[in-house]
Formats: C-alpha cells, sequence, structure tokens
C-alpha cells in the first residue's frame, strides 16, 4: 500500500483509504453527453458514498487517424468541466498536452493529467507542478507503455523538485511486441514504493492497438480492474459511456453506463477485504 496520502477536495487517497474512481467518457463529444454521465455519477456517489472524480478530454491529441474527432477544444472543454464542477461538486481531471495548458485547467480541475506518451516530457510535467502546486491540487503521471515502473521515479521527482506533495501514478499496461498491451501487477506495490499512490487505469490497459482506429475488450475491464485493486492499487480509472458502440474515441474500451454500479460495488468491496487483511 502507498505510504503517501494525496489530498484531492474533500477525498484522500492512499493508503488505508477508500479507492478513488476516475470515470467519465473518453473525450468531450456534447454538453448534454457530459451532463448526462456527471448526472449518473453524482448520484453513485451520494447513493453509495463513493469517492468519484469525473474526467474527460477536451483534446484527443494522440488519435490514430488524423481524420478521427479530438474534441471541443482548450476554451469549451474547460466550459464543460466548470458546468459539472459547479453542477455537481464532483472534482473533475482531464488530460493536459502542452505546458500551456497546466495554468487553464489548474483554475478548472483537482487533477491535472499527464498523458502516457507525454510522461517523459519535462516542460510538460514542471508546468503541471507548478500549476497544482499554485492550487493546491494533484497530478497524475501515467505510465508509459513502453517504461518499466521503475523508471516512474523521474517524472515524480520532477514533480517534487517543483515542491508538489499531491503525485499519484497510474499504470495503463505495457508494449507486448505488436498491438497488444500487458499488465504486470508488479507495477503497483513498485510505483506505490515511491511514496504515491497508484491509480489503475482499467480502460486503456484493454485497448488493441494497430489499423486505422483502436481497437479494444471491454470485457477484460471488470476482471482486470479487480485485480488490480486486489494488488492493492488506490485508484482506478475507467472510461464510461450510455452508448459506447456508438462514441467518437476509444469506444471499444468503455464501459456501459448503466453496467457501472456493479463493478463499482464489486471493488468497493475487495478494496475493503484487502484493508481488512492489511490492519
Amino acid at each position: 500500500m502507498s505510504g503517501n496520502l494525496v489530498t484531492i477536495g474533500d477525498y484522500k487517497v492512499g493508503d488505508g483509504q477508500p479507492l478513488l474512481f476516475i470515470l467519465g467518457p473518453c473525450v468531450m463529444e456534447s454538453e448534454a453527453l457530459v451532463l448526462q454521465v456527471a448526472d449518473r455519477l453524482v448520484e453513485l456517489r451520494d447513493r453509495l458514498k463513493l469517492q468519484i472524480a469525473f474526467k474527460s478530454s477536451f483534446d484527443k491529441a494522440n488519435r490514430t487517424s488524423v481524420d478521427s474527432y479530438r474534441g471541443p477544444g482548450l476554451e469549451e472543454g474547460l466550459r464543460m468541466l466548470d458546468l459539472v464542477r459547479q453542477k455537481t461538486g464532483l472534482p473533475t481531471t482531464t488530460d493536459i498536452h502542452e505546458a500551456a495548458h497546466a495554468v487553464p485547467c489548474a483554475e478548472v480541475c483537482s487533477i491535472l493529467q499527464i498523458p502516457a506518451f507525454l510522461a517523459r516530457q519535462t516542460d510538460l510535467i514542471v508546468a503541471a507542478a507548478d500549476a497544482a502546486v499554485a492550487r493546491n491540487i494533484c497530478v497524475n503521471v501515467k505510465k508509459p507503455q513502453f517504461v518499466a515502473p521503475e523508471d516512474t521515479i523521474h517524472a515524480v521527482n520532477k514533480c517534487r523538485a517543483r515542491g508538489l506533495k499531491n503525485v499519484m501514478l497510474s499504470e495503463r499496461g505495457s508494449t507486448f511486441g505488436y498491438g497488444r498491451l500487458v499488465n504486470d501487477f508488479r507495477c503497483v506495490p513498485i510505483m506505490q514504493s515511491f511514496g504515491v499512490p497508484v491509480v489503475y487505469d482499467a480502460t486503456h490497459s484493454v485497448q488493441l492497438l494497430g489499423g486505422p482506429t483502436t481497437g479494444g475488450q471491454r470485457e477484460m475491464v471488470p476482471p482486470l480492474a479487480r485485480a488490480a485493486v486486489a494488488v492493492g492499487c488506490d485508484a482506478v480509472f475507467l472510461e464510461t459511456h450510455p452508448d459506447p458502440d456508438k462514441a467518437q474515441s476509444d469506444g471499444p474500451n468503455m464501459v456501459f453506463l448503466d453496467q457501472l454500479e456493479t463493478l463499482l460495488m464489486q471493488l468497493t468491496r475487495l478494496r475493503e477485504t484487502v484493508l481488512s487483511f492489511a490492519r
């Protein structure tokens, strides 16, 4: 378990704490979709007493095809995230791709997420850390598919060098040959040994790479998420959508919104069991 506790609004994430669930549609397709998902998540938060943050991207800058939908852009995306925050009280998070995104996103978000492909970009991490320190928020760095878990300490140290204590790392699979990602669950305790909570990204771990669009195996999300919680991860990232098969990004990986509650309850009970053994 992580020895470091991260504060995200009223939530505590880390050793001995309930799971944090980071949930939402992959990309902001419309205000109506964003609010539909957010309303469902706040209902689950209140009824089930869960720690839930809302995530969606204003720009999917790493789409496979140049013709693929990327999102509404920074200004409109932040407007929608701010609407979610004000309407529901859910903490929000989104990916940032450039150093210039850090400050405006920190004004709306409680977590700044560094995409896996960009996690070695020093200027981006430093900008995120500086913005997070100024607003007393968190930075979540996703472990690149091509980086060993031991080497993520360098991203953590870049944040700490700027005075940031609220840092998390995410496990999202490692490249195995062509077109496959695999999870080495040793990554969870290894990265926790750096004194940070670890998020398990169940959505992107089941991607099938290659071809004009990225495929996926959403049926593998529940078993892999359960495995990660059993190993001891502190948070779970799941993308969800009312109709994933019609989603404009990462549909094959996303969980149906109306199937989310059962999985969240399974993971919550499993977390409680894991914590009972640690006492």
